[in-house]
């Protein structure tokens, strides 16, 4: 099990066709804040029907889409 599978989850539960997400709201989702592990683990997304999209560490965002 990947340490981020319930925010793989949380995007599959919620159904949208996009969804952009900030740091902040990731970590309430997960309980702990993103770091560079999320770089290889972004590819899980796709086994719940989402891609990462953007990964803005400026704005503190990311897009996820629905494939």
């Amino acid at each position: 099990m990947s340490k981020y599978e319930s925010l793989w989850k949380y995007l599959k539960i919620n159904q949208k066709n996009e969804y952009l997400l900030s740091f902040d709201e990731i970590k309430n989702i997960l309980g702990f804040p993103i770091d560079h592990t999320f770089l290889n683990a972004k590819k899980e997304a796709i086994v719940f029907g989402y891609k990462v999209g953007k990964i803005s560490t400026k704005k503190k965002m990311i897009t996820f889409y629905k494939v």
